[in-house]
């Protein structure tokens, strides 16, 4: 079994104008399976949120999910949050 990156990457998108604070992250974890899971959480910043899953047969196809994944929400106002 090959050791895996678990990559993870939290955004923030805050627009206090509208009243908007949502935060979205995405993480690679492995499976049982030897896959390589894209798991996803987002909502509104103080709240538990949504999580979603989708798994990828090897890292590359879920790194490459993860970065399409990043670039898209970038592109709607999202930015990485600093802890």
């Amino acid at each position: 079994m090959t050791e895996i990156d678990t990559t993870h990457l939290d955004l923030v998108r805050i627009i206090p104008s509208k009243n908007m604070a949502r935060f979205y992250g995405i993480a690679l974890q492995p499976t049982l399976f030897g896959e390589v899971a894209v798991v996803r959480c987002w909502g509104r910043i103080g709240t538990r949120g949504r999580a979603m899953a989708v798994t990828y047969p090897d890292t590359e196809h879920a790194g490459n999910a993860l970065a399409d994944l990043e670039i898209k929400k970038q592109r709607r106002g999202y930015v990485t949050s600093s802890d």
